[in-house]
């Protein structure tokens, strides 16, 4: 399975449903959710490892993985994921101007209009994973980019900013404005991104290379996620 291959039709569905089964917690990322989570990992100010956000995916709270009908169906379902991932991340490198948000839409007053709430609460939720480091872009002029992602994805507001997303209409106006965005957002982060080995925290206990991946895939890690992981950053 190659990562540069773009999920086909086929693909996206068999994910889209895979993700909304019985199988998976009930809070299990949707499709639009999940792609705003991975943007928000690929242009972010660090690069997350796997192992690390891929239990996100699955659920929230719930630390039990998915039920997968073998190990075969997880590392295909894995590495859809991963796919899903990729095709953001060359998107944004080769093409910004192309990449679409995966917004769902909604009827209003005869209307088609943009529902960016679920695409926006993922992309917040992916920026909680290193939430500090992304506090650089608040504090530059790009800040302003960054509010209507606020609006329209974080679980809590105040009441008058809750004003500004009480029609379809004004939400709508919000994800056109967050679709126009994110090419400046990747630019911003483009030459301050940090690789995921910088942030290895050492007072975490370390993964044994025959333990099971703590990403949710049932593989083992060095056949998962710690195939990129020098054996000095794990247990042999």
């Amino acid at each position: 399975m190659q990562l540069d291959q773009p999920l086909s039709d086929e693909e996206f569905e068999e994910l889209d449903d895979f993700l909304l089964s019985d199988r998976c917690a009930h809070d299990s990322m949707t499709m639009d959710t999940l792609h705003g989570f991975l943007t928000a990992l690929a242009i972010g100010p660090q690069e997350v490892l796997m192992a690390e956000w891929l239990p996100q995916v699955w659920s929230n709270d719930s630390p039990t993985p998915p039920q997968f009908a073998s190990e075969k169906e997880a590392e295909r379902l894995t590495g859809l994921i991963a796919r899903f991932m990729n095709e953001i991340a060359i998107t944004l490198e080769v093409a910004p101007k192309e990449y679409e948000p995966l917004f769902c839409e909604r009827e209003w007053e005869g209307k088609s209009l943009l529902d960016g709430e679920a695409w926006s609460a993922g992309f917040w939720e992916g920026m909680q994973l290193r939430w500090p480091q992304w506090q650089a872009i608040f504090d530059s002029p790009l800040a302003p980019l960054m509010r209507p992602i606020y609006l329209l994805g974080a679980d809590e507001l105040e009441e008058e900013e809750l004003l500004l997303i009480d029609t379809p209409i004004k939400s709508d106006k919000l994800a056109v404005e967050v679709e126009s965005a994110i090419p400046h957002i990747y630019r911003f982060w483009q030459p301050l991104r940090k690789s995921a080995v910088e942030t290895v925290q050492r007072d975490q206990p370390k993964i044994g290379r025959n333990d099971v991946c703590p990403c949710g895939s049932g593989k083992k890690f060095k056949k998962c996620c710690g195939q990129d992981v020098p054996d000095s950053e794990s247990n042999t």
